[in-house]
């Protein structure tokens, strides 16, 4: 995969309009999670070493081209001041000639945060003249914002299109890291998959049955195949409706040589609540009043022997309802052998979406993968196969 990075391109006394996602959590007024922020500063503090001066580009919530107040990257600004330091310049204007002036007006050492890209009309409709305007307010385009890679915006491909365009470090880090594991990964290759539903998870199954050593099938989506199988899944969440598509992709895989696991045991309760009443019994023997709501020590094992067996794992999605205790038990477990195996250089661990991220994060094991993408759909549709735009018009540059 060839782009141009930050070290291809001169950045001395250059404006660089860096595309940063700080859609960030906010709750009255203030930021509540900043991870995204944390990652953006490598970007940052390369591209000031470099002589550069950065113009922070960025959407928030979904204003559809309105200026909604509630919605301004102005409540982001203290986060984003702590996180770098120093206090960070914030343009409220959205006339494009104002902004452009203030922009012009910039010093070495300073850093610029432009208001809401999606204030704009033509944000998300890639809108030329306003790819134009953006282009106008730097010499330099760096994109370091892989979650929102899957959009065909202004901010993301039209201004690529124009100024001399290049990948940040987030997005670097990004794209190498899934290039090592789906594109050239080392073998075998397992890969996780759970959540709730298949029905969200067609395109990624169909995708990865044809990449992977092995699948392992998680959460409620797997009760819909142990149900395809004719297993009798209780209370249990299932799409009886897509038995014959689970059938369908049991046999896909089984056609490509890719082994599925699913579970061969599972922790059952009659609700899903906090240190409800559960046991442990083997698949298809599931008590009818109750649900499965995590898988079973048995399938656990069979998951950490997968593992050890393996050299690359790419994860997306819990193996239970992880967000209630005792029904965290699986994921923990499996994800703290993989940190392990990651740890002792025996795994290439590759982690995302938000769901994965906070089961990793809740385990302990998130800091010990060899990646965790913070990016949810843009890293859900890469696992898909599909082609991103903010991706595909940085390598038509590479």
């Amino acid at each position: 995969m060839r782009f141009r990075t930050l070290d291809d391109i001169d950045l001395a006394g250059r404006r660089v309009l860096v595309r940063v996602d700080l859609n960030v959590p906010v709750e009255n007024g203030v930021v509540t999670d900043t991870t995204r922020i944390a990652r953006i500063l490598p970007t940052l503090r390369d591209i000031e070493a470099k002589g550069g001066m950065p113009v922070l580009l960025s959407h928030f919530g979904r204003p559809k081209g309105q200026e909604v107040p509630a919605m301004s990257l102005a409540q982001v600004l203290p986060a984003l001041q702590e996180a770098v330091g120093r206090p960070v310049a914030f343009c409220p204007e959205t006339d494009p000639e104002a902004v452009r002036a203030r922009t012009l007006a910039l010093k070495p050492g300073e850093i610029l945060l432009l208001e809401n890209t999606r204030f704009y009309p033509g944000e998300e409709k890639n809108d030329p003249a306003l790819a134009r305007s953006f282009a106008s307010w730097g010499d330099v385009f760096c994109n370091d914002a892989f979650s929102a890679a899957h959009r065909a915006h202004a901010s993301i491909v039209g201004v690529a299109q124009i100024l001399p365009a290049c990948a940040g470090r987030l997005m670097e880090a990004e794209l190498r890291a899934l290039e090592a594991a789906l594109e050239d990964p080392a073998r075998p290759l397992v890969a996780v998959v759970g959540g709730a539903k298949v029905s969200t998870k067609l395109a990624l199954l169909g995708n990865l049955i044809g990449r992977v050593d092995r699948l392992v099938i998680g959460g409620g989506m797997a009760n819909t195949f142990l149900a395809a199988q004719g297993v009798d899944v209780g209370r249990s969440l299932c799409e009886h409706d897509l038995a014959d598509t689970a059938r369908e992709i049991m046999a896909q895989a089984a056609a490509r040589g890719c082994e599925l696991l699913l579970p061969v045991d599972a922790v059952v309760a009659e609700e899903l609540r906090p240190h409800a009443r559960a046991q442990v019994v083997d698949i298809g023997h599931v008590p009818r009043d109750m649900m499965i709501l995590d898988a079973g020590p048995r399938s656990v094992v069979a998951i950490e022997r997968a593992f050890e067996a393996a050299r690359t794992l790419v994860w997306n999605g819990p193996l239970g309802a992880f967000e209630v205790e005792p029904f965290n038990a699986a994921t923990d477990a499996a994800a703290l052998k993989a940190a392990s195996l990651t740890e002792a250089g025996r795994l290439v661990s590759v982690a995302g979406g938000g769901d994965t991220v906070a089961a990793l994060n809740r385990s302990g094991a998130a800091a010990r993968f060899s990646y965790v993408s913070t990016a949810g759909g843009a890293f859900l549709e890469w696992l898909e196969g599909k082609t991103l735009p903010g991706v595909a018009v940085l390598m038509q540059q590479g």
